[in-house]
Parts: structure tokens; sequence; C-alpha cells
């Protein structure tokens, strides 16, 4: 499939007087949360909420500082999440994608919306 990168937007909604701030970021499909260096939660000054235990690749287990809340905006969605702080870029996983009701498109390593309702995003409530 190739590695799939897009230009995102990071605000912190706590802090108006922030400027919002663009980053390329890596639409991981093996990531479950939105992932963010420590120099974008200083940028923002997000605030630590919690610790999550995660599961990295080798199977090792790890402590990691959970913090927010995070806007995101792609073309014309918006979502508000969390974000674990760890890595050294910044990781759209599987949340705060379906959270926006966005795809990626293997074949062009491309994110996007989803086509089946381009101009509002659909979720599943059941």
């Amino acid at each position: 499939m190739g590695l799939v990168f897009s230009e995102i937007q990071l605000r912190n909604p706590s802090k108006s007087d922030l400027e919002p701030i663009k980053v390329e970021a890596l639409a991981d499909s093996g990531a479950v949360h939105l992932c963010i260096p420590e120099h974008i939660k200083i940028q923002l000054q997000l605030e630590e909420v919690s610790k999550k235990e995660v599961t990295l690749d080798d199977g090792s287990t790890k402590l990691i500082s959970y913090v927010g809340p995070i806007e995101l905006r792609f073309k014309n969605r918006i979502g508000f999440v969390g974000a674990l702080v760890m890595g050294d870029q910044v990781l759209l996983g599987a949340i705060p994608r379906s959270d926006m009701d966005l795809i990626v498109i293997p074949s062009n390593r491309q994110l996007m919306v989803n086509p089946n309702s381009p101009n509002i995003a659909t979720s599943i409530v059941k």
C-alpha cells in the first residue's frame, strides 16, 4: 500500500488566542489514536489529562501521556480528540479518521473525505 501523508490542521480549542498549526500527518492504518510528538504538545499548550498504557509494534508496553482536547481539520471535516504524545511525527489513527468520516485510498495513496458522504460526515450510532 505504501505510506499515506496528508496535511491536517491542529488547534487547541481551549486556547483561542493560539494559532492553529498545519502538519503533515501519516494516515496510519495500524494506529488507533491520534499521536503527536512532544513539540506539537508544547506548541499547542496541551495539558496532560491522563496516561494510557500502549502496546508497541514489538509487543512491549509503555505508559504514555494523553493530552487534549485537540481540534482536527481536514478539507470540510472537523473532529475533536485526545492524543498520545509519542514519536517524531503526527499519526492519524482509526478513531479520528472514523470521527471525521475520512478514508484512505490505497491505489493512489491519498487521504480523502468519504465519497459516499462528500458534504457532511456520517457515522453509525447503534
